[in-house]
């Protein structure tokens, strides 16, 4: 019988196992947010107002490539946040003082302290920040700053001092909705007895964050203790000497090597795709309002098109091949302003497909065409004959039947606008249901009124001979 691997070994293999997937994670990560800006190729005019998401989205890449983790620390005023960090970082990065509100904007270090753990990445850095106080009287600037760090970190640390009021928890809660992992560390216990150390502890653990932290995410730190010495002077005095002493963050600085080690490369990759995925959403729905605007510029120019084409052409057969011709152009055109590969067949075959989905209105628009191109015809025939008598009838005739064409290529256009928009897809009812919704929501007695006022001002029929 084999023996079972020794515990340390099995442990090895998880370890190993671990680190392989942290790193497919990672890859997977950075090919994402590759793919994303290469799809997110803007024109200028698609820019403008994007700048900073696109620019966030080079540097979520570029911290990727950089291996660069973010620590940021979060608490209300005078909780020891800026000495928290110094003292992880072993030296005084952030400025610290007895004035409430000392940071006043989010501040950035390196910790080289982890280096170790960070050694598989290459060129990986833990970076610290510090964030102002969430408590700060007309802070608005600076809440909006510790929010966008909040984005920004991969792992959070909210510092408090004692047990957590009412706006802490408030805090605590929101940020917990960013998603990342938090560490809870309760600074100043050098100030308290280490009995009521113990019982601060349990009431923050079992009743105040209960339902926020597991106790794994909760430490208790001195980040710049007051040590109180009494020494008996040579002349026989008592004298009191209070100083700082060294910091005792040891459970936080071992929490967050443990997170870092067995899950860091995950947590920033995770936190680049959630980022990417918020400025993605946020550069598809500009581009798609903006196409969405050009491809109704589009739609209006080819409607007024075609309803001269076929208002100033004489004959029924050609009227109609010329009408058709137009309407594919305009599926081409869309397809190109939504940059989807479409050939002519196939922008053919997807007028066949509007046509036959738009029922009743296609056919009832072909009928009147059809009359309309007869009675024109008929009409302008006789116009040498009557003496231009038949000219206004002949003109109305026109007009009418080129306002209608151009009411169906308006509404040809919408469909095939929607269509192109989703990607080349229809809706989940069907190409039927689709267009049917999109008919129902056009005005087509506005269009039609506004085409022939349209119409009668930019075309000039010809007059009787003189």
């Amino acid at each position: 019988m084999q023996d079972s691997p020794a515990p340390d070994a099995l442990d090895q293999a998880l370890d190993a196992f671990n680190t392989i997937q942290q790193e497919l994670n990672y890859q997977q990560a950075q090919r994402s947010l590759r793919r994303v800006l290469q799809s997110s190729a803007l024109s200028p005019r698609e820019r403008l107002g994007l700048e900073q998401d696109l620019e966030r989205l080079s540097q979520l890449l570029e911290k990727l490539e950089q291996s660069r983790l973010h620590i940021a620390a979060f608490g209300l005023v005078g909780r020891g946040k800026s000495s928290a960090l110094n003292a992880l970082a072993g030296t005084t990065a952030f400025e610290t003082g007895p004035t409430h509100g000392v940071t006043q904007t989010v501040g950035a270090t390196t910790w080289a302290a982890p280096t170790q753990i960070l050694a598989g990445w290459g060129r990986g850095e833990v970076q610290l920040l510090d964030t102002p106080g969430l408590d700060e009287v007309g802070g608005e600037e600076r809440a909006r700053l510790a929010q966008s760090a909040a984005e920004a970190a991969d792992l959070i640390l909210f510092i408090a001092a004692g047990d957590l009021c009412q706006l802490e928890y408030d805090a605590l809660s929101q940020l917990r909705q960013a998603g990342k992992p938090m560490v809870l560390a309760i600074n100043k216990i050098d100030q308290y007895p280490p009995a009521d150390r113990q019982a601060i502890y349990e009431k923050i653990r079992d009743e105040r964050v209960k339902d926020l932290l597991s106790p794994e995410e909760i430490v208790l730190i001195a980040a710049s203790p007051l040590i109180t010495e009494v020494r008996q002077s040579a002349d026989g005095k008592l004298q009191r000497r209070v100083y700082r002493g060294d910091p005792q963050i040891a459970p936080l600085r071992l929490r967050i090597f443990e997170l870092l080690e067995r899950e860091g490369k995950s947590l920033v990759a995770l936190n680049a795709l959630l980022g990417a995925d918020q400025i993605n959403a946020a550069v598809v729905a500009r581009k798609l309002a903006l196409r969405e605007r050009l491809a109704d510029e589009v739609i209006q120019k080819a409607m007024l098109v075609k309803a001269a084409a076929v208002a100033l052409n004489p004959v029924s057969a050609l009227d109609l091949f010329s009408g058709a011709v137009i309407d594919v152009a305009l599926i081409l055109s869309l397809a190109r302003l939504y940059e989807l590969p479409l050939t002519q067949p196939a922008a053919v075959a997807l007028l066949r497909q509007i046509g036959l989905s738009m029922g009743g209105v296609g056919a009832s628009e072909f009928l009147a065409s059809l009359g309309l191109s007869s009675a024109k015809g008929l009409l302008g025939l006789t116009v040498p004959v009557t003496g231009g008598l038949t000219l206004a009838p002949y003109t109305a005739a026109a007009l009418t039947q080129g306002s209608v064409a151009g009411v169906s290529s308006y509404a040809i256009g919408q469909i095939a606008k929607t269509y192109l928009a989703q990607g080349a897809v229809w809706g989940p009812e069907g190409p039927k249901q689709s267009a049917k919704a999109i008919l129902r929501s056009l005005d087509e007695a506005s269009v039609l009124a506004r085409l022939r006022s349209e119409l009668a001002a930019k075309i000039r029929f010809p007059g009787p001979p003189g």
